[in-house]
């Protein structure tokens, strides 16, 4: 049987049309940052795919609603995100730390395995007893995996809110000086694994596993990707918890998912999810 053709990557033509004229995108100048090359002998003759597209400079408040607006984008099978500079590492998604040829497949994977196993890996050994690094740092749940947390109704657009957060973020300082990015991607929690992002890498080299989790949030809670740093990541949540009951199972799996919030953080997944989960639209993880 003969395979369909390979449809073309809509960064390819953003190459020479770098601000995307004519693919109805109109974007501010930017430049293709191309994917490492591939391996063995020939590796420095290797065709390098092109990986993401990325502003020239700082873009502003309404920025990244200005070109998901566009109906073009949607077309082009890119996703519109954020990407912060780091101090000492700017521009860090062209110094060779992106791997998209490292990761496996989110197709492969399932929600719960994924964060039964993340989770297996972080709780406390029971020598460690009832204290902050014990026990007490996990209540109310035990060394075995709580469950995934409810499905809940968005009370807002979840695009709506993706958009809101990212002006915030930029308004706050907390994104002072953000690029605009386009990244070949199905849905917005793929992009962290098509750009072969390795924020994660002293918790899971496989950004493949943490795309699995974040389609589960898009699912379950309205969740979008609004921005990537070196070793952050930052979504909109459109479905919060509203209380703390309803926030526990929640921040287990973010306890699972990225240990650094609470182990550097909150301190317990109590406080975590009375801190950064009950009602909180916005859903921050960095690693270590």
């Amino acid at each position: 049987m003969t395979k369909p053709p390979k449809k073309q990557n809509a960064l390819s033509l953003l190459t020479e049309d770098r601000q995307g004229r004519a693919l109805g995108l109109d974007l501010p100048p930017g430049t293709v940052v191309d994917g490492p090359a591939g391996r063995g002998l020939l590796r420095s003759r290797a065709r390098r795919e092109p990986l993401l597209w990325v502003s020239d400079e700082p873009v502003g408040v309404g920025a990244l609603a200005a070109c998901r607006a566009r109906p073009a984008l949607a077309g082009t099978g890119l996703q519109a995100v954020l990407l912060q500079d780091r101090r000492g590492l700017e521009g860090w998604w062209t110094r060779g730390e992106l791997r998209p040829g490292s990761m496996s497949d989110p197709d492969d994977h399932h929600v719960e395995p994924v964060l039964r196993e993340f989770w297996a890996g972080v709780v406390p050994d029971p020598e460690e007893g009832e204290g902050p690094d014990g026990a007490g740092l996990t209540a109310p749940f035990g060394r075995d995996w709580p469950g995934l947390a409810e499905h809940r109704v968005p009370r807002e657009d979840p695009e709506e809110a993706a958009l809101a957060l990212a002006d915030g973020l930029i308004r706050d300082g907390v994104l002072p000086g953000p690029r605009l990015a386009l990244i070949p991607a199905g849905r917005g929690a793929d992009v962290p694994t098509a750009m072969g992002w390795q924020g994660a890498l002293n918790h899971e080299d496989d950004t493949a596993l943490l795309t699995t989790v974040m389609r589960s949030w898009e699912e379950r809670f309205g969740a979008r990707v609004v921005a990537l740093g070196f070793d952050e990541l930052h979504l909109s949540v459109a479905a919060p918890p509203p209380t703390t009951v309803a926030a526990l199972p929640v921040a287990a799996e973010h306890f699972a998912f990225c240990p650094d919030n609470v182990w550097q953080g909150s301190g317990s997944v109590r406080a975590y999810a009375d801190e950064a989960v009950t009602g909180v639209g916005h859903w921050a993880f960095w690693w270590d």
